[in-house]
C-alpha cells in the first residue's frame, strides 16, 4: 500500500488547511486510515482516523470540532481538513493504514506510512 500526502504549507493562526492523502489502494478495501502528526521535539501522536467504510470517525481531544476526517472512494483519498488552526499544530503530518476493521490509534498499530507534509502554523 502506497500512501502520498499533499496539501501541507504555511497558514496564519486561526487559518484553514486541507490535507490529502492519495492511495494505492481502493478506498473502500478494508483499510483503516489515519492521520498522525509529529511536532518539534515531540513523539508522533494521532489525530485522526476513520474506518475502511468511511462510517466511524476518531479525533484527538486537542483537534475535536476543528479537524475533520474523510474518505473520498472515487479518488481513492483520505482527507483531513482542518480549520481553526493554532500555532500548537504545527508538524510534520503523516497518512497512515493498516488492514484493520477498527481505528487503532497507536502509531504502532499501522503498518503502512506516507512521506508526511509539513504544516506550519504562524502566530
Amino acid at each position: 500500500v502506497h500512501l502520498v500526502e499533499s496539501g501541507g504549507g504555511l497558514v496564519q493562526s486561526g487559518g484553514s488547511l486541507s490535507l490529502s492523502c492519495a492511495t494505492s489502494e481502493r478506498i473502500n478495501s478494508r483499510l483503516a486510515m489515519g492521520w498522525f502528526r509529529q511536532g518539534p521535539g515531540k513523539e508522533r501522536e494521532f489525530v485522526a482516523g476513520v474506518n475502511w467504510s468511511g462510517t466511524g470517525t476518531d479525533y484527538a481531544d486537542s483537534v475535536k470540532g476543528r479537524f475533520t476526517i474523510s474518505r473520498d472512494g472515487a479518488n481513492n483519498t483520505v482527507l483531513l481538513q482542518m480549520r481553526s488552526l493554532k500555532p500548537e499544530d504545527t508538524a510534520v503530518y503523516y497518512c497512515a493504514a493498516v488492514w484493520q476493521l477498527g481505528i487503532p490509534k497507536a502509531s504502532l498499530r499501522y503498518d503502512y506510512w506516507g512521506q508526511g507534509t509539513q504544516v506550519t502554523v504562524s502566530s
